[in-house]
C-alpha cells in the first residue's frame, strides 16, 4: 500500500515549490539588471542570448557602426571580384573614409555610454598608421595605396581582429515618451507577480482565518517581506524574500546568520538602554532625595508611612531576627575558640602592663599560673557572652526591651540629625554620590562586551529544562 504523505510533507514541498520559483524569479531579475553591463561579453561568448534579449531591452545595433561595416564588407566583396586598383574598389575606399570623419565627429558610442571604445579604436588606428589626428589615420589607412603598399589581407585582418569588435558591440537603445530607455522585461516578469500575488492572497486568507482577531492589513504583513515580489520598482530587494523562503523550505540553513542578525540588532541598542534605564533610575533617587521624600520617609514613624503591607510582617526586623538567631545559634559556637583566643591574648597583655606582675613573671610556676587564669577569664566571658545572648533571644521582655531600644535609637537619631541641621548637607553629599557614580560607573556598564554577554545570555538559555 502506498503511505501518504503527512500534511507537514506536503506544506514542505510546497513551500520548496514556491522558494525554487522565487529563486527562479530572482535570478531573472538580476540576469536583466546586469544585462546591459556584461552584453559585451554575452555578444562575443554567446550571441544567441543578445539575441533574444536585445530586442527585450529595447537595443538595436546602431544604424551609422552598422553602416561602416555594411560598407566595409561590400569593400571585401568588390575586392574579391575586381581587385584593389578598381574604379568600384576606390569609390568604396572613399566612402569609408567619409564615414570614418563622421564617425569621430558624431560619436555614435555617446548613446550607448561606450565613448571608451571610440577613443580605443582611435587610438589603434593612430598607432597602426603613425599619425597623430585620428581623421588622417583613417583616410591613410583606407587608402589605395596604403593596402597596396602594406598588403590588402594583412590590414584587413588587422580591422576585423582590432577595430570591428568594437564597432560591432555599440548599440542604440530605444526611448520611451516618458524619457526612459525602453524596457519590456515586465512581461517576463507579470507571470511570476501573478503567481506570488495569488499566493500572497491565498496565506493572507488562511492567516486570517486562524487568527480571527486580526485585520487584513495585518495578516498581510505577517508576510511583509513577500510584498517585495510584488513590487515591479527596486526588484534587487527580491533577495530578501528568497532568503527567508528558502530558509523556511530548509533548502539552506541560516540559523547562524539569523542568530548573528539577532546579536547585532541587540547588540546595537543595548548599551543605550543600559545607560537610559540605569541613568534614569538615579535620577529618580536624586529627585527622591532632594524633594526630601526619603528623609520624610525614614524619620515618620512606621504607622504613618504611605506603605502597602502584603503580608502584615516588617520584613526587616523578620530578617534582622533570622540574622541574630543565626549568629547566635549556628555562627557564635563555631568561632568560639578564636573568640577565646583573642580575650586571652588582651587578658595576658593587660597582665603585662602592671609592673608589679612583671616582677611576679619571674618567680617560678607564676608564667603557666597566668597562662591558665588568662584562658579560664576568656573562656568564662566568652560563656557568659553566649548564655546571655541566648537569654536575651529567648526571652521576651529582653526581646520588647530591644525592639523599644531600636526604635528609640531611630527616633532619637532622626530628631539630632533634623535638630544639628545637617540633614541638608547629607542630601548634598548623596546627590553628588549618585552624580559620580553615573559619571564613573554607567558608562563603564554601557561599555562592557555586550556580545559576551548576550553569549552567556544564550548559554543560560541552552541550559534550561
Amino acid at each position: 500500500m502506498r503511505k501518504l504523505k503527512s500534511p507537514k510533507q506536503r506544506n514542505l514541498w510546497f513551500e520548496r515549490l514556491m522558494a525554487i520559483t522565487a529563486t527562479v524569479n530572482l535570478g531573472l531579475v538580476l540576469f536583466d539588471l546586469s544585462y546591459v553591463q556584461w552584453r559585451d561579453f554575452y555578444y562575443r561568448r554567446i550571441p544567441q542570448i543578445t539575441q533574444i534579449y536585445d530586442p527585450i531591452k529595447g537595443i538595436e545595433p546602431h544604424r551609422d557602426t552598422k553602416k561602416y561595416l555594411e560598407t566595409v564588407a561590400v569593400l571585401e566583396k568588390q575586392i574579391s571580384q575586381t581587385g584593389l586598383n578598381s574604379p568600384e574598389v576606390k569609390i568604396q575606399l572613399e566612402e569609408i573614409t567619409r564615414l570614418s570623419r563622421e564617425m569621430i565627429d558624431s560619436n555614435p558610442f555617446l548613446g550607448a555610454g561606450k565613448s571608451g571604445s571610440l577613443e580605443k579604436i582611435k587610438n589603434r588606428m593612430r598607432e597602426r598608421i603613425g599619425q597623430e589626428s585620428a581623421k588622417r589615420a583613417f583616410a591613410t589607412f583606407w587608402s589605395p595605396g596604403y593596402l597596396s603598399k602594406n598588403g590588402w589581407i594583412q590590414e584587413i585582418s588587422f580591422f576585423n581582429q582590432q577595430i570591428r569588435p568594437s564597432m560591432a558591440t555599440n548599440y542604440y537603445r530605444k526611448i520611451e515618451e516618458n524619457g526612459d530607455f525602453s524596457d519590456a522585461f515586465w512581461l517576463i516578469d507579470l507571470p511570476f507577480v501573478v503567481i506570488f500575488g495569488l499566493e500572497l492572497l491565498g496565506r493572507t486568507f488562511y492567516i486570517k482565518r486562524q487568527n480571527p482577531h486580526l485585520s487584513l492589513l495585518e495578516a498581510i504583513l505577517w508576510r511583509w517581506y513577500d510584498l517585495f515580489l510584488l513590487i515591479p520598482v527596486w526588484r534587487w530587494l527580491r533577495v530578501l524574500p528568497v532568503i527567508i523562503r528558502l530558509d523556511q523550505a530548509q533548502l539552506i540553513d541560516l540559523h547562524l546568520v539569523r542568530r548573528q542578525i539577532h546579536q547585532g540588532i541587540v547588540a546595537n541598542f543595548a548599551e543605550e538602554i543600559t545607560e537610559i534605564v540605569v541613568v534614569r533610575v538615579i535620577n529618580q533617587v536624586q529627585g527622591s532625595i532632594q524633594r526630601g521624600d526619603l528623609t520624610r520617609w525614614l524619620l515618620q514613624p512606621e504607622k504613618e508611612r504611605a506603605y502597602i503591607d502584603i503580608n502584615n510582617i516588617n520584613e526587616v526586623e523578620a530578617i534582622a531576627g533570622l540574622l541574630v538567631q543565626t549568629i547566635v545559634n549556628q555562627v557564635l559556637p563555631k568561632i568560639q575558640p578564636e573568640i577565646n583566643a583573642i580575650l586571652r591574648h588582651n587578658i595576658e597583655t593587660a597582665f603585662q602592663q602592671v609592673p608589679l606582675y612583671r616582677n611576679l613573671l619571674m618567680l617560678p610556676g607564676v608564667t603557666q599560673a597566668q597562662t591558665q587564669l588568662s584562658e579560664q577569664l576568656a573562656t568564662q566571658i566568652t560563656t557568659n557572652l553566649y548564655i546571655a545572648l541566648v537569654s536575651a533571644i529567648k526571652d521576651p521582655v529582653a526581646s520588647k526591651l530591644s525592639s523599644q531600644l531600636i526604635e528609640k535609637f531611630t527616633t532619637v537619631l532622626g530628631s539630632e540629625i533634623k535638630e544639628k541641621h545637617v540633614l541638608r548637607e547629607m542630601q548634598s553629599l548623596l546627590n553628588d554620590f549618585l552624580e559620580e557614580v553615573k559619571i564613573n560607573y554607567v558608562q563603564r556598564l554601557s561599555q562592557e562586551d555586550i556580545d559576551q554577554i548576550i553569549e552567556q545570555t544564550r548559554q543560560m538559555r541552552c541550559l534550561r529544562p
